[in-house]
């Protein structure tokens, strides 16, 4: 007999729980569906949900009994907002907020994704919205017909360095990429379907009906082909994190601290965004110039 014993490993019910403010979370045969939100509506950003996925992920990956992963967002929105005080740590101490929330909480968000988890992912882009990585970024991608994607970093004075840029570059290649991250292209789903980024589009309301029938084909295999297949999918990721992330976080938060001003604001963002919502191609032309065509 062992002079020692297992930790115990996460139980669902505890950390269900834990999570609750932050993520829905249900497990069906060991298949979980984590849907992420604020207030029960669609994610604004914070550094408090920005954090919390991050320490999700980490359960989720420790939990032996979770077998795949279904990460999505709530509502008709993924993430057109932030929360109006969600970053009032960036303005009280902006050095400490530059590491200790975001170079540090972001770069174990992406990498969590890629590197906690043994088990395939399936991501669900529910509807428009930036840092769209989080789900891009999961092996399998699915998205609603009526969303765009687009990074809005450059437009509110932010180098896009925290994890955007390895997705788009990775999935759009160098040239698409820096078009996308210098310009905020909106990127309609059809687009992201034609350019590789997502592999189904569909409407919203059958977005997780087809995930968990993905869910039910991946299941069919043994627990190890299931996780050794991922290690094997995921390989590229693997590498194009190890290779830049850091790299791009570094840069990122240089210029944050460099011009010690708040970028995150929520009227800012708001502004940002409405290119998207009144479905202009970027957010410096008034008119849709030349259509959602291949740039």
């Amino acid at each position: 007999m062992s002079l020692q014993e297992f930790i115990p490993t996460p139980r669902f019910d505890d950390y269900r729980e834990k999570f609750r403010d932050f993520f829905h979370l249900e497990r069906e045969n060991g298949v979980v569906v984590a849907a992420a939100h604020t207030a029960g509506g669609p994610i604004q950003l914070s550094v408090q949900n920005h954090r919390a996925l991050g320490q999700m992920l980490k359960t989720l990956g420790a939990d032996p009994e979770n077998e795949v992963l279904i990460l999505t967002g709530t509502g008709e929105d993924f993430m057109m907002d932030s929360d109006p005080a969600g970053f009032e740590l960036e303005d009280e101490d902006m050095p400490n907020w530059a590491y200790e929330y975001a170079y540090k909480d972001g770069r174990i968000n992406v990498s969590s994704l890629i590197n906690d988890l043994e088990i395939p992912t399936i991501g669900i882009l529910n509807g428009s919205g930036f840092h769209s990585e989080i789900v891009l970024m999961c092996d399998i991608t699915l998205c609603a017909e009526d969303a765009t994607l687009f990074d809005l970093h450059y437009d509110i004075g932010s180098v896009p360095g925290d994890g955007i840029h390895s997705c788009f570059q990775e999935l759009l290649g160098v040239k698409r990429a820096a078009y996308a991250l210098l310009t905020g292209q909106a990127i309609t789903a059809q687009l992201a379907l034609d350019w590789g980024m997502v592999n189904e589009v569909l409407p919203r309301d059958k977005l997780l009906e087809r995930a968990l029938a993905i869910a039910d084909h991946i299941m069919s295999q043994p627990r190890v082909t299931r996780r050794l297949t991922t290690q094997v999918v995921r390989r590229p990721w693997k590498k194009r994190i190890v290779d830049d992330l850091d790299g791009g976080f570094g840069i990122q938060m240089f210029g944050h601290v460099a011009k010690q001003k708040s970028i995150h604001r929520r009227e800012a963002i708001s502004e940002t965004v409405r290119y998207v919502r009144e479905g202009r191609r970027n957010n410096f032309d008034k008119a849709d110039a030349g259509g959602q065509t291949d740039a």
